[in-house]
């Protein structure tokens, strides 16, 4: 993960969580896996500008940190923290060598893993999130699909954003997202490709137990015929997924 190239974009990332995707099926998805949250204490790995960590806190949690690398989108969490205090916490640091010496009942990933650029830093992230979870505690996340085939990457215009690879795409290559924000501003960032398996081998290596691929999930409130022919082409090739593990 590059902080600065996450400066750079920190408000346009920022918007894009207006697009319908982010909020009928991403968060939606979080949702469904994270339950009843009531009472519970939340890190926020990859927090970008704190949408879900405050969402998180709204939905029960007694307390939510949130870690993202990039200080322009702590910033901006702050910001929103500042303007709606919800108590929040909100650190800048770099989850492949985070230590806080605590542990919490939920861990959440919103596109951590697919940062990492090989298998040693995908075993890393995994064994931070182990020490950062309760015995018992539940990791949850959503990830680019590394089961999406590149044949379907230009079909998700319509939704916000279209992804590329080098044709023959090998383990560690770019996958890169151009975002297309409904205020017409476009930016990109990229992501790495490791093949599906290779995060049930991490995720086992690490402790982690009853890892699986979730989703995603489409709100039912869009599941009405005249909007499934919308959704149609994410739903049958998912660019994105969500995933669930505990300790």
């Amino acid at each position: 993960m590059d902080a600065n190239s996450y400066d750079r974009i920190a408000q346009e990332y920022r918007d894009s969580k207006q697009l319908d995707f982010r909020k009928q099926i991403e968060e939606y998805t979080l949702f469904k896996l994270a339950g009843d949250l009531t009472g519970l204490r939340v890190l926020d790995l990859a927090c970008g500008e704190g949408i879900y960590s405050r969402k998180l806190k709204l939905k029960g949690a007694k307390e939510v940190v949130g870690v993202d690398l990039s200080a322009e989108m702590i910033a901006l969490a702050e910001d929103s923290e500042r303007a709606e205090p919800l108590g929040c916490r909100y650190l800048v640091h770099d989850v492949l060598d985070l230590e806080l010496g605590e542990q919490y009942d939920v861990v959440v990933g919103m596109y951590l893993l697919n940062y990492a650029r090989s298998r040693e830093e995908l075993n890393q992230f995994c064994r931070i999130v182990y020490t950062h979870l309760k015995p018992g505690g539940r990791y949850i996340g959503f990830n680019d699909n590394p089961m999406n085939s590149p044949l379907f990457y230009g079909t998700y215009r319509k939704y916000g954003f279209v992804k590329e690879t080098p044709e023959e795409r090998k383990e560690g290559d770019f996958i890169k997202y151009r975002m297309f924000n409904p205020d017409g501003t476009e930016f990109s960032f990229d992501n790495y490709f490791l093949p599906a398996p290779t995060y049930a081998e991490a995720f086992a290596a690490a402790g982690l137990r009853d890892f699986q691929w979730e989703g995603p999930y489409l709100n039912p409130h869009e599941s009405v015929p005249e909007k499934q022919s919308y959704w149609a082409a994410f739903m049958e090739q998912p660019p994105m997924i969500g995933f669930s593990a505990s300790r």
